[in-house]
């Protein structure tokens, strides 16, 4: 598959600080690409810096093999975390009015029926609740028909319900085989879309694969939960690495089966256990030893 955008040694300085430091990699077309860190990892001073918003201190970025022209702007399309909307105007209008800035624009009717905007085209931009504005936001960042769209944290503040939601309609938007770029906080969010992640910390690249490589590489380990009610002695006599969390135990193992046949034969209550098998938060905890913090 061809890469759509290439970033060769990517570096960004802002005075002394080094905010990307030297960092190569590409992105296929067609796929859903995730670029994830802790705040201040330098995730989004790459982002910005490839969509040309901020200028990079050196390196090299190529689209479809070539230097960015003026021409690339108008074939991306870009979700921001947080954009300043008209309160005058209503959401249809607002639709209108992006529509104009492009040559090859997208229908409103197809952007509505997309992205759910039916119940709420004719209410203003600040009347709208917040799932509903991620959605229209989306529909924004789609109205020029870009083949590549970045979304900066498209579910940061919605509820369970709205989250799912979105999911299911940037899994519709990578059907029609636009490259999508996310960045999140959300590591299962990162893990349900994304055909392929890199970590960031420090300015570096410092793991970088589909989810399920990265979880089979850098988090081999389940996790059995219990109660620390239910020990009536103390957790260190059991030869299993493990650690308190508040009113629980937290057992580490490569063996389940093996977990709780020792388990059993200390007579431990199982009736509340639960299993956490490895997911994308636990390599990242592996790897940078910190939690994603909003």
């Amino acid at each position: 598959m061809a890469a759509i955008i290439e970033i060769k040694n990517l570096v960004k300085k802002f005075g002394n600080v080094v905010a990307v430091n030297d960092i190569s990699f590409s992105i296929d077309q067609g796929i859903c690409f995730g670029l994830l860190g802790p705040n201040g990892a330098g995730k989004t001073t790459t982002i910005e810096v490839i969509e040309d918003v901020i200028a990079p201190t050196s390196g090299e970025i190529l689209y479809k093999g070539k230097p960015r022209a003026a021409s690339f702007r108008d074939e991306v399309g870009i979700q921001f975390q947080n954009n300043a909307l008209l309160n005058f105007l209503a959401v249809r209008e607002t639709l209108e009015t992006f529509q104009c800035l492009y040559q090859n624009k997208a229908r409103i009717e197809e952007l509505t029926e997309l992205c759910q905007l039916t119940e709420f085209l004719d209410q203003y931009n600040d009347k709208i609740s917040g799932g509903q504005r991620q959605r229209f936001l989306l529909a924004l960042a789609l109205i020029n028909q870009p083949e590549m769209l970045f979304l900066d944290e498209p579910s940061t503040g919605l509820d369970p319900q709205a989250r799912r939601n979105l999911w299911g309609l940037i899994q519709k938007i990578k059907t029609e085989g636009k490259t999508l770029i996310l960045t999140t906080h959300y590591m299962e969010e990162a893990q349900h879309l994304c055909d392929e992640i890199a970590i960031m910390d420090y300015g570096k690249i410092i793991a970088r694969g589909t989810p399920q490589d990265l979880i089979r590489r850098y988090s081999q380990y389940v996790t059995v939960i219990l109660p620390k009610k239910h020990f009536r002695f103390s957790p260190h006599e059991l030869s299993l690495p493990y650690h308190e969390v508040k009113d629980t135990i937290e057992i580490m193992t490569d063996n389940v089966n093996t977990c709780l046949d020792q388990l059993l034969s200390y007579h431990i209550d199982l009736s509340e256990i639960s299993v956490r098998s490895p997911n994308l938060e636990t390599v990242f905890l592996n790897l940078t030893g910190r939690k994603l913090r909003e």
